[in-house]
């Protein structure tokens, strides 16, 4: 097992998780709009109250979206200017497999779809199986109209459905009355660790130039206040590398 630090802040929760022989921490924190100013932190004194620094990390894990813009923003930032600075490769994240991973974990399923609440009318959506120890992508995360969610499960629904759309939408989601419904997350950062896990022993790491957000909702370019706040998210993480 390798040394991980994971983070995801594609929702408006923080999620960080810690891996180590012998050792899997996971915490989740509020997100949203503190998740910038916070998120770097909260890794170093993760860290730091394990003995560890950077030097030692194995991996660093991120949640690579689909999600908010900034959240995924941030995430990428962060992943890459501490990937950078520690010479260390980065391990992508599919947040909406996160849900899933949760979802199983509370019902013990292996047929999962994921519907997560994108706004604007929208759903942020996948399909995904647990078989042999692994997750596998059964439908590719989409972003769908809810008419168009509801035809797409229709005629093969799935065991279990979960994410944030199920409280969001309520009614308007046209949901065969067999699959579980599975609204609330446990831990979404529980989720991270062992899917961050995963992955790394299935061989998956990309060197930090690749690390790089999934956005499902039409954006041709970052406006400048965009621009500028990944250039000062990457400077903390190359500063807070140093300081370490």
């Amino acid at each position: 097992m390798g040394t991980l630090l994971a983070f995801d802040t594609s929702t408006d929760a923080m999620s960080v998780g810690l891996v180590a022989p012998g050792l899997q921490l996971a915490h989740d924190r509020a997100g949203g709009p503190q998740a910038s100013a916070t998120l770097i932190p909260e890794l170093m004194a993760l860290l730091a109250a394990h003995g560890l620094a950077l030097a030692d990390i194995d991996a660093i894990a991120f949640g690579c979206g689909p999600g908010a813009f900034t959240g995924l923003r941030t995430a990428c930032s962060v992943a890459q200017g501490l990937a950078f600075g520690a010479n260390k490769p980065v391990i992508p994240v599919d947040s909406l497999m996160l849900v899933a991973d949760d979802a199983r974990a509370q019902t013990g399923a292996d047929d999962l779809c994921v519907a997560m609440d994108a706004r604007m009318d929208e759903i942020y959506a996948g399909r995904y199986r647990w078989s042999d120890g692994r997750w596998t992508v059964t439908t590719a995360p989409a972003l769908l109209r809810i008419e168009a969610f509801n035809a797409l499960w229709h005629e093969h629904p799935p065991a279990v459905i979960a994410g944030s759309a199920l409280e969001a939408f309520g009614d308007r989601l046209a949901l065969a009355p067999s699959p579980r419904r599975v609204p609330q997350p446990r831990s979404r950062a529980e989720a991270l660790a062992r899917v961050a896990t995963q992955l790394w022993t299935q061989g998956v790491r990309v060197d930090a130039a690749h690390a790089l957000p999934v956005y499902l909702r039409d954006k041709v370019a970052q406006t400048t206040v965009e621009r500028a706040h990944d250039k000062v998210m990457k400077d903390q993480a190359m500063k807070a590398k140093a300081a370490a």
